[in-house]
């Protein structure tokens, strides 16, 4: 990329290349069409602006609170409701309403379900929980011993004590939990997506690489993009160090069919310059960390652009693949 171009076209040069270039496929749980293509990579330089894209306007405060609900391990929802970041509400909602049917319990809608995970704290902690994520396989990984692994304490520890190392890596990947090789009991609910990344020390600057096996460009992955350069700020100013770069390593990356319309949009735009993030001197640990000690500084993207959204990959209390569309 010349040194003069701005970033943000790597991401727009990816989205031009599915249109130009992708494979159509229907996918069997939800019924909707994909258009992708497989082994991208995209990388950013995050001492030349934090990668928060431009050309329409990304949903900062989700990011900051969900990266914070990853770090400090926590799987019930009720921490992203009670801070208004719904990005996770249809999977536990989903849950509680086929377990209704067989239950008896009062069927709800998803907003009257929120609801009451906002306000009665017994609901929440019996109907918030989704178990085997991002943030209880980060800090809490299951053992065969009954132990809780926490992989991302243990690779910030790598990184202090042997700068050269090459194995500082966090996976969310864990197949006793998965698809079809699960248990019915056991199933994770809610597909991994981004299921690993890899922190390495390279010219005294601390870098981050995230492999995401399934990828929606114009949804998700622009939040993606913040979220794990904002992770590597963090694990950067935990060690004592500069960050280097953030670089996007990509499975299936796609757009979906009824998304065109939107990444058109987006796609007439001119990127804007980068803002910059911050995070405070109080954050020594990864148990200091919280989302008042991150300053964001000159934000002003294009727009929103608003698309539905799939919730995708849902398996059901029998382990069957399921799927529908909500507005978001």
């Amino acid at each position: 990329m010349s040194e003069n171009r701005h970033p943000e076209y790597q991401y727009l040069d990816l989205v031009k290349e599915l249109l130009e270039k992708g494979d159509r496929q229907v996918d069997a749980g939800h019924g909707k069409a994909t258009i992708g293509l497989f082994g991208k990579q995209i990388r950013f330089d995050l001492s030349q602006g934090f990668p928060l894209l431009t050309t329409k306007k990304v949903y900062w405060n989700g990011v900051l609170q969900e990266l914070y609900w990853f770090l400090s391990g926590q799987n019930n929802i009720k921490y992203l409701v009670d801070n208004n970041v719904h990005i996770w509400d249809d999977y536990p909602y989903r849950v509680y309403m086929e377990k209704a049917k067989i239950e008896g319990w009062p069927e709800m809608t998803k907003e009257e379900f929120v609801a009451k995970i906002k306000d009665e704290q017994g609901f929440a902690e019996k109907h918030g929980v989704l178990r085997h994520i991002y943030g209880e396989m980060w800090r809490a990984w299951p053992a065969r011993d009954g132990r809780g692994i926490d992989q991302l304490a243990w690779v910030v520890e790598e990184l202090r004590n042997d700068p050269s190392c090459h194995n500082a890596i966090v996976t969310s990947w864990n197949p006793e939990y998965l698809y079809s090789m699960a248990e019915p009991e056991d199933v994770n609910h809610f597909p991994i997506c981004h299921n690993m990344y890899q922190l390495n020390i390279k010219h005294g600057r601390v870098s981050l690489q995230l492999y995401q096996r399934s990828a929606d460009i114009f949804l998700g992955v622009p939040f993606n993009i913040a979220s794990y350069a904002l992770l590597c700020h963090v694990i950067a100013k935990i060690i004592g160090r500069e960050v280097g770069e953030f670089v996007h390593t990509f499975g299936d990356v796609h757009y979906y069919e009824d998304h065109l319309e939107a990444i058109k949009e987006q796609l007439e735009r001119e990127p804007k310059a980068f803002p910059r993030v911050t995070i405070s001197d109080e954050v020594k640990n990864l148990e200091d960390f919280r989302p008042e000690h991150v300053k964001l500084e000159g934000y002003e993207p294009h727009p929103p652009i608003k698309a539905e959204l799939t919730v995708a990959g849902f398996r059901s209390l029998d382990n069957k693949p399921s799927g529908k569309n909500t507005n978001q």
